[in-house]
Formats: structure tokens, C-alpha cells, sequence
């Protein structure tokens, strides 16, 4: 981890370490970062237990850093709140890659520079990037809010999974269609009055 330190300094990242996800807390807290890098080999707790706990009180993007490279780790990291899930051995240029991604799913649009889309119970609010369902604010971390915004800025068109892995994640998440499995998903269970006959998000098969 020292070099991806150093190699994110020497990009003009300044970068705050932890070595325990009770340090990471901590840190988070105290310095507010506009990302996380989380490995979930930590000494006091699992990472994913982390990435819950920062899910739960913020909207912080979290890129997952692990040696565990299976389906199961990064659907499950996914889905507890990371934005990504990067597997060691990597590139550094893939790293910063994921970092300039992320950050740009969490950077906010201008007040007043896009309208408010409404369909039954819900509202979105793009100038404030607010969601609500019956009038109650729901919590979307940035790459589901991203999600949902390709959606509806193509409603009524049928999107393919390449399509909006490319719209959301960028191109070279070609692969990556579990990533878009997890996020329809969560998006379901947060806006969907319904989750399991939705009205909002259809999937046609084929």
C-alpha cells in the first residue's frame, strides 16, 4: 500500500492511511475525503464490515482494493456500498482510472442547471441531487444516482447492459455485468414501492 501511496501523492492526491478499519473511521471522520481505498484484509474487522459502516452514514465513494478476486467477494462488496471493486495484482493507471470515475459520479451538477423528473411516487431533483419516494428523501450512493439518472434521461428506450455500463462505469466495464445485476438490485429495493414486480426499472430478457 506504501506505493500506491506514494504514486497517488505524486499525482497531487493527498492522501490520509489507516492500518485498521477502527483508523479508518477515524480518519474519514476527522479529515472527510472525497474517496476511499479499502482493503478488506484489515487486522480488527472485516473491510466489509467498513465499507457498511461508511455506506451507512455517508454517500463517500469506496473503491474496494483486494487480493480476493472472486464473483462472490466483489458482488458482496458491491452490494454492502462499494462503488468498485479493483483486484490485486493492478495497474496504477487502472487505479487512478477508477478514482477519476468515481469522483466524477460524485461531483455535484450546478443548482438549477437540470429539471425535476416525477413518475408516480417518485421524484428526482437534478439540481440537488435529491431522490424521493412518497415525498420521503432516499439515500442512493453517487454510482446508483448515476444509474438511475442514464435511466431516466433514456426512459422509455430499452438500454442494453453495454450501454449503460459504458454510460455509468465508462468504457472497459464490458465484463463487468454483474456490477450493473447488483446496482438494478439495490436501485429496486430503494425506489420501487414493490421490489419484486417493479414499475420503474424493467428488465426484457433477450
Amino acid at each position: 500500500m506504501r506505493a500506491l501511496q506514494r504514486n497517488l501523492s505524486a499525482h497531487d492526491y493527498d492522501v490520509f492511511t489507516a492500518s485498521s478499519g477502527e483508523q479508518a473511521l477515524k480518519e474519514i471522520s476527522l479529515h472527510r475525503p472525497d474517496l476511499m481505498l479499502l482493503d478488506l484484509g484489515l487486522p480488527d474487522m472485516s473491510g466489509l464490515e467498513v465499507c457498511k459502516k461508511v455506506r451507512a452514514e455517508s454517500n463517500l465513494p469506496i473503491i474496494v482494493v483486494s487480493v480476493k478476486d472472486t464473483e462472490r467477494d466483489k458482488v458482496l462488496a458491491l452490494d454492502l456500498g462499494a462503488d468498485d471493486y479493483v483486484s490485486k495484482p493492478f495497474s496504477m493507471n487502472e487505479v487512478l482510472a477508477r478514482i477519476r470515475v468515481a469522483l466524477r459520479h460524485s461531483a455535484h451538477v450546478q443548482v438549477g442547471t437540470e429539471p425535476v423528473f416525477s413518475t408516480g411516487p417518485l421524484k428526482v431533483d437534478f439540481a440537488q441531487r435529491v431522490v424521493t419516494v412518497n415525498e420521503t428523501e432516499v439515500k442512493l450512493t453517487p454510482t446508483e444516482y448515476d444509474l438511475l439518472k442514464a435511466l431516466i434521461k433514456n426512459t422509455g428506450k430499452i438500454m442494453t447492459r453495454q450501454m449503460l455500463l459504458t454510460q455509468v462505469w465508462g468504457t472497459g466495464y464490458g465484463a463487468d455485468a454483474h456490477y450493473l445485476h447488483v446496482y438494478i438490485g439495490q436501485l429496486r429495493r430503494k425506489i420501487e414501492p414493490d421490489p419484486a414486480h417493479p414499475r420503474f426499472i424493467l428488465t426484457i430478457s433477450g
